[in-house]
C-alpha cells in the first residue's frame, strides 16, 4: 500500500487531484486509517489512474470520464481513443504552426512596408487551357490550413485517376478557386486542383472533371519563393504594383496558381506563378 502523497508521485499527478477524484466518488482509496484519516492506495489502482488522466486528455469531462470508467473501457479501446486524440492534437500543431509562420511572415512584410520591389510583375496574356481536375470546399479564402488540408490531397488523387484512365499529364498543376457561399455570413470557397491534359480524350467514368479554363487577356503576374502559406507576400506585391500601375482586378479577384516547381518534401524551395486577371 501507498500514502497519497507517494502513489500521487508514482502516478504523476497531485494530491489535491487524489483527494478530488476520492471526493466525487471517481478514485476512492483501497485503504482509509479509521483513526488517522490518512488515505492509502495499492498499485493495481495505478492502473485505473491511467485511464482517468488518458480519458482527460481526451478532453472527456469527470462525469463522462466516470461512466466509461464504470463501463470498463478495455486497453484496446483506449488505445484506439489516444491515437485519435494522438492525430486530433498533432493536426491542430500543425494548423497553430502554420498560423505562426504566417504571423512571422506578416511582420516581415510590415517591416519592409514602403520599400518593396515590385520590379518583377509582368503583364502577360493566358492561353484558354484544357485540364482535369478535382474540387473541394475550404472554410475560406484567408485560412490557408483549410486550403492546405482540402485541396493539397487532390492532386495525388488526380494523378492516380489520371493514371488510370490512361491520360498524360501535358503541363505544371494548377489550382484556382471560386467563391460558394451558401449564405450572406458563409465565406466558403471551392478550391481546384488541376493537371493540363491538352486534347486528350477521356472517358465518361474517369472519375475526374474536365474544363476549359478560360482565357485571362491580361494577367499581372509574379512568381512566388517559397511555401504558400505565405503567398499573401506576392500576393501585397501584387497589389501594389497594380494600384500603382493604374489597373483593377477583374472580380473575384482570386489568383490563379502554377506550380512550376514543387519538390514535394520541402515548401521553402517551391517556385509558384502567381496570375491575376486585371483591366485598365
Amino acid at each position: 500500500m501507498f500514502s497519497i502523497g507517494d502513489f500521487a508521485g508514482l502516478g504523476r499527478v497531485s494530491v489535491r487531484m487524489l483527494r478530488h477524484y476520492d471526493a466525487i466518488g471517481l478514485l476512492r482509496p483501497a485503504h482509509v486509517d479509521r483513526h488517522s484519516g490518512y488515505r492509502y492506495y495499492a498499485a493495481s489502482q495505478l492502473r485505473t489512474l491511467n485511464r482517468i488522466v488518458a480519458l482527460k486528455d481526451l478532453g472527456f469531462t469527470l462525469l463522462q470520464v466516470q461512466t466509461l470508467i464504470e463501463e470498463k473501457v478495455d486497453s484496446g479501446e483506449m488505445r484506439g481513443m489516444l491515437r485519435l486524440r494522438r492525430a486530433e492534437l498533432a493536426a491542430q500543431v500543425k494548423r497553430d504552426n502554420l498560423r505562426l509562420a504566417q504571423v512571422d511572415a506578416r511582420l516581415r512584410m510590415i517591416e519592409i512596408e514602403g520599400h518593396m520591389d515590385t520590379g518583377d510583375v509582368v503583364v502577360k496574356t493566358i492561353a484558354p487551357l484544357r485540364v482535369a481536375e478535382l474540387s473541394a470546399v475550404a472554410t475560406s479564402y484567408d485560412d490557408p490550413s483549410s486550403i492546405t488540408e482540402n485541396l493539397s490531397p487532390l492532386y495525388p488523387r488526380l494523378m492516380e485517376l489520371l493514371a488510370k484512365a490512361g491520360v498524360a499529364i501535358t503541363g505544371s498543376p494548377i489550382a484556382y478557386y471560386q467563391a460558394a457561399p451558401t449564405g450572406p455570413e458563409d465565406e466558403t470557397i471551392t478550391v481546384h486542383a488541376a493537371f493540363p491534359i491538352g486534347d486528350a480524350e477521356v472517358g465518361g467514368e474517369a472519375g475526374f472533371a474536365v474544363v476549359v479554363l478560360p482565357a485571362i487577356e491580361q494577367a499581372a503576374t509574379a512568381l512566388h519563393q517559397g511555401s504558400m502559406s505565405e503567398a499573401f507576400r506576392t500576393g501585397q506585391k501584387l497589389a501594389t504594383w497594380i494600384d500603382d500601375n493604374g489597373y483593377r482586378t477583374v472580380p473575384p479577384g482570386y489568383a490563379r496558381e502554377v506550380y512550376l516547381d514543387c519538390p514535394p518534401d520541402d515548401f521553402d524551395k517551391w517556385v509558384t506563378e502567381l496570375q491575376v486577371a486585371v483591366v485598365r
